[in-house]
């Protein structure tokens, strides 16, 4: 039930290994793991699972019910929305068809896509800057009103196509000079998934399967296009309204995340993904590094702090330990999934917080505990 404080876990290792003293290993921290993900009060969820390897142990925890109605618990093969992780899979793709030299990271995106954007745009951004977020579209207009709970499930059902979404960035002038500031936004890997249909002549996601999914044998994971529905045994996201009530939002139309946000997967499945995008299994060497190389330092957020995205993923230190991944959301469901470089650690974590907006509280913990 939501709210449980019980979380079950199982523990094992996928190779011999010894751990230095001076770190501490999986099965020490799993008691303070399991408290981590246990408490669905901060943020308010329904339930929570967590993946974390550690030079070869691991440990898998799960809190609360992937169901209210039936108080199933969460186990590692549930589909769940995973939200941004999709872009991870995006780029991967655009970097394969960059070692194959059929685009170039600094050709300007109206090569690829002409007759789409103002010419302004399609001339001066590149295809890197829109895999860095540094391309400096202006913001969306004419969008419908989901700054309630209320209003996100009146518009659960709406259907856009890609050009339709483009369409709403169109109507202001660029915010700032391609490459000179970072802002991380979606619309960015809507286009990059247009540049992938173009070079390829088939949907993104055919190509995503075929370069990623089937190679990698992940077979729970796929981009569901104008499918609402979570198929088979899958966790569910609840949204909490604006009388107090509960909302299952688990249907949901998400071709408004075309491109940049649909991903379903399972906790599994973004495992693997994880271990052989940054075992170089997806990528060769010189593109694998794209993924790991920030803008210059004269660029920063739109807020001056240093800038925090490459070509694909995002760095985060804590404790004085570097990661580099990435983070999901959709209503009803939360997904982080990071790894130090040299996958000493890794961990990937889905939760399904209930309110509209939510605080880092049970990525903090959880970060916290691995990087003591």
């Amino acid at each position: 039930m939501a709210g449980s404080t019980e979380a079950h876990a199982a523990t094992g290792t996928t190779g011999s290994t010894t751990a230095p003293t001076t770190a501490s290993t999986t099965a020490s921290d799993e008691p303070a793991l399991r408290a981590a993900i246990s408490d669905l009060s901060h943020p308010p969820a329904t339930s929570a699972q967590l993946r974390v390897d550690r030079r070869g142990d691991h440990w898998y925890g799960t809190a609360g019910a992937a169901d209210l109605v039936s108080g199933r618990a969460v186990r590692p093969d549930d589909r769940f929305r995973a939200g941004s992780i999709t872009k991870a899979f995006v780029a991967t793709v655009i970097l394969q068809l960059w070692a194959e030299r059929r685009v170039e990271l600094n050709a300007p995106i109206g090569r690829y896509l002409p007759d789409l954007l103002p010419s302004a745009f399609s001339r001066r951004i590149t295809v890197a800057q829109l895999l860095n977020h540094t391309s400096g579209l202006p913001d969306h207009r004419g969008l419908p009103d989901d700054s309630t709970p209320e209003g996100v499930v009146r518009h659960r059902w709406d259907r856009w196509t890609p050009r339709e979404w483009v369409e709403t960035v169109t109507h202001d002038p660029l915010k700032f000079d391609p490459g000179a500031t970072q802002e991380y936004r979606g619309i960015n890997y809507v286009l990059l998934a247009l540049i992938i249909e173009r070079l390829t002549g088939r949907p993104y996601g055919q190509a995503i399967e075929s370069r990623v999914l089937r190679p990698l044998g992940l077979a729970r994971t796929l981009l569901p296009g104008q499918d609402p529905r979570l198929h088979g045994p899958h966790v569910h996201g609840y949204l909490r309204m604006t009388d107090g009530s509960l909302r299952d939002i688990t249907v949901y139309n998400q071709s408004s995340a075309w491109g940049e946000g649909e991903l379903v997967s399972t906790l599994d499945d973004l495992s693997r993904f994880q271990r052989a995008l940054f075992s170089g299994a997806l990528l060769p060497p010189h593109a694998l590094d794209k993924l790991f190389t920030l803008p210059p330092d004269s660029v920063r957020m739109l807020d001056g702090t240093p800038a925090r995205y490459s070509l694909g993923l995002q760095k985060a230190t804590v404790n004085g330990v570097t990661f580099w991944g990435k983070t999901g959301e959709g209503y009803g469901y939360r997904t982080r999934m990071f790894a130090t470089r040299d996958q000493r650690l890794r961990f990937v974590l889905s939760y399904a917080p209930t309110p509209l907006t939510t605080q880092e509280e049970m990525t903090n913990r959880v970060v916290a505990v691995l990087t003591a």
